[in-house]
């Protein structure tokens, strides 16, 4: 009796996922709930423990390979076909459908490459070397890194404007930065609600809760944990939940549910965000909120030139679904917040 384990539903929509690292071997003897392998979406990664208890009979996908939710990943148990797989020694299918399109592009025929993939399979780096000469090292994108991209090239898919505003932050506590704009964010969205959405199916959804994802940069790349409730939490209650999110972040140590469902986010780099970035929407949400360098500066106050705590403040929004007037207007009303 054989288990096949098929790439699971990870959920928000995830429809793929790519085999980051496998935790068994082939022939090992496992038992159930036993860490099985680590699988990367556009995310996170996660651990996923065996269903069953067995022998590790054949494992299907290699490390590095991106493959569709349903995919059988390994064979637990008794060895037998699997249907919609090949064998060791015949691969028909010996790419993915991405270095499949890149071999397309390319002009690369996959049939006359000999694979330096796990089982034969045909790597990206395969095609990009066959197409012509290497220069340069050269490193496949894995994992997060490789997560950013995809997650990326669709936020540009997205016809975007960015509005930007000074902000005076002389009253507010910089060491309690993220968790004030956090406050002000989520009492701000509820005067703009077409802010507080995401795109599915065609829709634009209103969304009655404000869960906030807070972008942090950690040494495996950008990560961006959603923060609950930020418009019912106190101040001190968003500053822990905060702190708790960045540490478990830069450990590495996030779960899932803390990286879906966000229905907003808010970037803070810092004083590494310099005077103005440019921000990208974290699809499918509609708006992201910039805070960047903030610094002593001259302005005029009243006649006179007087030295302020100043920092400028970005919407960037779809603008598909939201118009630009209201999206200034809420970025204005934040500012308004942060400014009390």
């Amino acid at each position: 009796m054989s288990y096949e384990f098929r790439l699971p539903d990870l959920g928000e929509g995830l429809t793929e996922g790519e085999i980051a690292r496998w935790l068994v071997s082939e022939g090992q003897e496992i038992a159930e709930d036993d860490p099985l392998v680590e699988i990367a979406t556009d995310k996170t990664t996660v651990e996923i423990p065996s269903p069953a208890a067995g022998t590790v009979s054949r494992i299907l996908v290699g490390e590095g390979d991106v493959v569709p939710v349903g995919t059988v990943l390994v064979v637990i148990g008794a060895e037998r076909p699997v249907p919609g797989t090949a064998s060791r020694n015949q691969v028909p299918n010996r790419a993915t459908p991405l270095v499949r399109r890149v071999a397309k592009e390319l002009g690369v025929d996959l049939d006359a490459l000999t694979g330096t993939g796990p089982q034969g399979r045909i790597t990206e780096q395969d095609v990009r070397g066959a197409a012509g000469p290497k220069e340069g090292r050269r490193e496949p994108l894995r994992g997060i890194k490789r997560q950013m991209f995809d997650h990326l090239t669709r936020a540009h898919e997205v016809p975007t404007v960015t509005w930007v505003e000074e902000c005076d932050f002389s009253r507010v506590d910089l060491a309690r930065l993220v968790p004030t704009v956090l406050k002000a964010v989520a009492e701000s969205l509820k005067e703009f609600p077409e802010l507080n959405a995401r795109v599915e199916d065609g829709d634009l959804v209103y969304l009655d809760r404000y869960d906030i994802g807070v972008a942090v940069q950690t040494a495996g790349g950008l990560v961006v944990p959603v923060v609950r409730d930020c418009d019912s939490r106190t101040l001190d209650e968003l500053d822990a939940e905060v702190r708790r999110l960045a540490e478990s972040a830069h450990a590495g140590t996030l779960a899932p549910e803390e990286l879906r469902g966000g229905t907003f986010t808010v970037t803070s780099a810092g004083r590494s965000a310099g005077l103005f970035t440019t921000t990208l929407l974290n699809h499918p949400e509609v708006g992201i909120l910039g805070v960047h360098r903030i610094d002593d500066r001259a302005v005029v106050r009243d006649g006179e030139v007087v030295t302020r705590r100043m920092g400028n403040v970005s919407v960037t929004f779809d603008h598909r679904v939201v118009d630009g007037k209201r999206a200034a207007d809420f970025g204005l009303a934040v500012i308004a917040r942060l400014q009390l």
